[in-house]
Order: structure tokens, then sequence, then C-alpha cells
């Protein structure tokens, strides 16, 4: 599976039209299968639930692993009916335009406060879609309060040692 990487801030029109970063746009080409060239790739955005203050963009392939696994819990129970209303129930599939951009509806900008300006970040398979200070204001100060608990020659990359290989 192709991994989205970077971040970049970019301009939202009046209309809610925003440009996709290009190289998350051929991550989300390369992993929509039904994606050919001169096709638009189609993505899940999962806006979730009211804590939620920016919008998580799905490739087809990724998407459909989530969707695999709320569909392997047992039917009927609580965390199946959650999960569903999380990600199939608070969710909009779309797609890139032909000019590299999305539409994001006024619900969704609302939702997040976003109005001038978005900021994307990779997230591994999926991109996150933030409006810039808060994105500063929770995600940038969350990250260094956590560095700043760990020494000064702490290297982050030690808690991949804890991973076993498969």
């Amino acid at each position: 599976m192709k991994r989205f990487r970077g971040e970049s801030q970019h301009k939202v029109d009046a209309k809610g039209r925003v440009s996709v970063p290009a190289l998350f746009r051929r991550v989300l080409e390369a992993s929509d299968p039904n994606w050919t060239s001169g096709k638009s790739p189609e993505l899940i955005i999962v806006y979730g639930d009211h804590r939620r203050n920016f919008l998580e963009c799905y490739t087809i392939e990724a998407i459909n692993e989530v969707d695999r696994k709320i569909d392997a819990l047992p039917r009927g129970s609580m965390e199946r009916r959650m999960l569903q209303r999380l990600f199939h129930g608070q969710s909009l599939s779309t797609n890139v335009d032909e000019t590299g951009r999305l539409i994001l509806p006024m619900k969704l900008r609302q939702k997040i406060g976003l109005t001038k300006e978005a900021y994307f970040i990779a997230a591994g398979d999926t991109f996150q879609i933030w409006e810039p200070s808060t994105y500063v204001e929770e995600e940038v100060s969350r990250t260094e309060r956590w560095l700043e608990e760990l020494p000064d020659e702490f290297d982050p990359l030690a808690f991949l040692d804890r991973v076993a290989d498969e």
C-alpha cells in the first residue's frame, strides 16, 4: 500500500474548493482500483463526531480495509454499530476533480472551522485536513509536550524496536 508523506497549506475558495497536494493525488490514484489515466481518483472523507476537529481522508484501499474489519465484528454489537456510524454515516464519498481539487461542503468546513486556508498533513495510509491554527493549537502543542517528556538524547525510532517484524 502506498503511503502519504509530507505537509502543505492551500487556499480554500468561497465554494470550498481546495487543491490537494500533488504527491497526495498520486497516492489516491494508485490506491483507487477503479482509477485510470484521465479519471478522477475517489476518496472517503471521514468527519466523525463532535470531538474530531479535522477531516480524515482515506484512499479506497484504506477504507476497504477498515470496512473489512468492521464487517468482522459481531452483527448487532455496540462496537460494530458505533464504528459503522463513525465510518459509514459520518463520512463523504468524493473525488479529486480534473484540476486536482476537492470540493469541501459547507457542513464539513463549518465543522472544523475552515475558512481561507487548509492544512494538509500525511498520516500514513490517510491524510488529514485541518484549519491551520487548530492544528498548531492541538497537534503541534501535543507533539511538543510528548517530546518534552522524553530525554534530550532519546531517539523516537527506538519505539519501533518494540514492533515485531512481519
